[in-house]
């Protein structure tokens, strides 16, 4: 296997798109309705929006190539959150969000997460942040356990809007 994690540029914002389209479903817990999916991919995750990402000076965003295939990708974002919830349960500052973390199923258990783990939090720890958070469904068992296996301990709870539902989330945070 063939891996290369570097930071995504403007010019892979197609692949990104791409990635986001095929990856952020496998992350919705079950249940949740495939048109609302849809809707948020459109509105999220286009070329366009990707562009916008990968031009924000407060984003690290980072992919992950296997075999020349673009396999995973990541999203920091270097700000103080803005949910309240959020903000309460966040204990270490400054702070950055790891917002997107998805791999092709494909390539699950096969090293390229953790090696993405590495590149993204060391974005973090690069902008001088203390801690990285995330929200991760609760009903995602798969991703709960390898967070906490990369450290991040549940520290609260959130909601995320996902069409006309609220569902729930963890926060989990690593001090850095």
């Amino acid at each position: 296997m063939d891996l290369t994690i570097f930071r995504a540029e403007p010019d892979d914002a197609a692949a990104l798109h791409e990635l986001a389209a095929a990856t952020f479903p496998l992350a919705c817990p079950p249940g949740a309705p495939r048109q609302a999916i849809d809707d948020f991919i459109a509105a999220n995750f286009t070329e366009q929006k990707f562009v916008g990402y990968l031009t924000d000076p407060v984003r690290d965003l980072f992919l992950a190539v296997v075999d020349g295939e673009a396999v995973g990708y990541t999203m920091l974002i270097a700000a103080e959150p803005t949910d309240a919830d959020v903000l309460a349960a966040i204990s270490s500052r400054p702070t950055a969000e790891l917002s997107k973390f998805y791999l092709l199923p494909g390539h699950h258990g096969a090293g390229v997460a953790a090696e993405l783990m590495a590149a993204t939090i060391g974005a973090a720890r690069d902008r001088g942040a203390a801690s990285a958070w995330l929200g991760v469904n609760n009903e995602n068992a798969r991703a709960n356990r390898f967070y906490e296996k990369h450290g991040f301990v549940t520290v609260g709870t959130k909601h995320f809007r996902l069409g006309d539902r609220d569902e729930d989330d963890f926060v989990r945070e690593l001090r850095l």
